[in-house]
């Protein structure tokens, strides 16, 4: 294992991140922030408790999830489409480091920059609502895995695309609406039998359900359901991004 190899990509895509701070931290946090002042405080403070949970309580889980999903694909996208368009991907090809140790470096960069803006917007989320999180370690390994899962899916994206433009079609086209559809501010339950099956077939709806029930105990589906969907979506991403450092689809050429 080259731990320098990765090392080296890791501090370089985390240095990146904080030469970047106002576009990587700020903006995402005061953007949260405004949805928690909308619905936390404002709308919430009007509505009843949704499963004995106050409703400003209730969506912190689904806002952190928002933004995690969108900032582990944004971070991973964006650190390995940058090399590819100046050329320096080619210096990473010809080193000596295996791909595992590529993805590793550029995958653990984006999963550690999501899981500190996930951890900073719960700190932020204190100003606003009180909540609790009734399986910690749990709560850290539900955001550590999405995570990771999503950034493998953003360092696909960062490898197909071949414009600034096609970086934001997935996250703001699919991600985003899947998200809000996915119980980030209701639960599945409130809605009539028929779009409940149909919401079932969302795979957000399993990340936010999981991610939920590390808080208040409470879910949609099965916590086992929510990790095996996981660790399912991640198996395919590997799976990806293995055929393409072996075919060396749109990196050799």
């Amino acid at each position: 294992m080259n731990f320098y190899g990765i090392r080296a990509i890791y501090r370089f895509e985390m240095a990146r991140w904080f030469r970047t701070l106002a576009q990587s931290i700020i903006s995402p946090v005061i953007s949260t922030s405004l949805y928690f002042v909308v619905f936390g405080a404002a709308i919430g403070s009007r509505m009843g408790e949704v499963d004995g949970v106050s409703y400003g309580a209730f969506i912190i889980p689904g806002l952190v999830m928002l933004s995690l999903l969108s900032e582990s694909i944004s971070n991973a996208s964006f650190g390995i489409y940058f090399p590819r368009f100046s050329g320096t991907i080619y210096e990473v090809l010809s080193a000596p480091i295996s791909v595992f140790e590529v993805i590793c470096g550029y995958v653990g960069a984006a999963a550690t920059k999501s899981v500190l803006l996930g951890l900073l917007i719960l700190v932020t989320a204190r100003l606003f609502v009180d909540y609790s999180i009734t399986h910690p370690i749990w709560m850290l390994a539900f955001l550590v895995l999405t995570a990771v899962t999503f950034s493998l899916l953003g360092f696909i994206i960062g490898i197909w695309a071949d414009g600034f433009e096609k970086l934001q079609i997935v996250p703001l086209m699919v991600i985003t609406p899947l998200t809000f559809l996915g119980g980030s501010f209701y639960s599945i339950a409130m809605l009539p039998p028929l779009w409940q099956k149909i919401a079932l077939i969302n795979p957000v709806v399993y990340l936010i359900s999981g991610f939920r029930w590390s808080f208040y105990g409470i879910s949609d589906v099965g916590v086992g359901i929510s990790l095996s969907m996981i660790a399912l979506f991640m198996v395919i991403c590997i799976a990806v991004i293995s055929w393409i450092f072996h075919t060396g689809y749109r990196i050799r050429t």
